[in-house]
């Protein structure tokens, strides 16, 4: 879990860019639609399911107690034999309504056959949301999209998912990262985004506690997609 120190760290790094109030709007515009239990449906290609999301949005669910929140994995070839949870098939999204939100996650473009099913799916009313690293056909059916170019983004696509689903965590009202309610945070006086020194004796004092500099290092080549040393 991401503690007080950390929080304040990675406010001061990624605020400048503008990707926590990106993040924090399409996560907000996702929990506000996904609102039916089992009625959230997460796919992505072929070659490419979004198991890493799919996890994040499960413990966010249950952490929340958000259950339309809770995700459906669809698959585009579940093995024979595999558990209910993990063998729900493509043809899903043939039924998908207007009580349901489904949402694609890949870093792929998005083949025909999925395309055309968003397609139909939003013609009977189902909301679309994407996440991707660039797609105009996917982004273009979408009602809400969320894209991360590797050219540009501050943070790596996977990083990105982290900061949705922290995101999605979050109270009603609740200012991202950290504030009352938040993942487990208490608010303290005055809290808000620290800048120039005050970042800086932020950072400085959180990289002296005792294994948090290594906490941190692990957190941050997460959401920026560095490699460690």
């Amino acid at each position: 879990m991401v503690n007080a120190d950390q929080v304040a760290v990675l406010r001061s790094l990624l605020a400048p860019t503008g990707w926590l109030e990106r993040t924090r709007y399409f996560a907000r515009a996702l929990r506000q639609t996904a609102r039916t239990p089992e009625g959230l449906l997460i796919v992505g290609t072929p070659a490419d399911e979004p198991w890493h999301m799919t996890a994040h949005l499960a413990d966010e669910s249950r952490l929340a107690g958000l259950p339309g929140l809770a995700p459906t994995l669809v698959r585009w070839a579940p093995p024979p034999g595999a558990p209910p949870h993990l063998r729900v098939g493509i043809d899903r999204l043939e039924r998908a309504g207007r009580a349901e939100t489904l949402l694609v996650v890949t870093g792929e473009t998005a083949p025909a056959a999925l395309l055309e099913r968003l397609a139909d799916a939003r013609k009977t009313g189902a909301a679309i949301f994407a996440l991707d690293q660039g797609d105009p056909e996917l982004d273009e059916l979408a009602h809400e999209s969320l894209i991360v170019q590797p050219s540009q983004a501050p943070v790596s696509f996977d990083g990105a998912q982290h900061l949705v689903s922290l995101a999605i965590g979050e109270s009603a009202g609740a200012r991202f990262f950290g504030q009352a309610g938040s993942r487990g945070i208490p608010a303290q006086p005055g809290d808000q985004r620290p800048d120039g020194d005050e970042a800086g004796r932020h950072l400085r004092g959180a990289l002296r506690r005792p294994g948090l500099r290594s906490q941190l290092a692990r957190l941050l080549d997460t959401i920026t997609g560095t490699e460690p040393d």
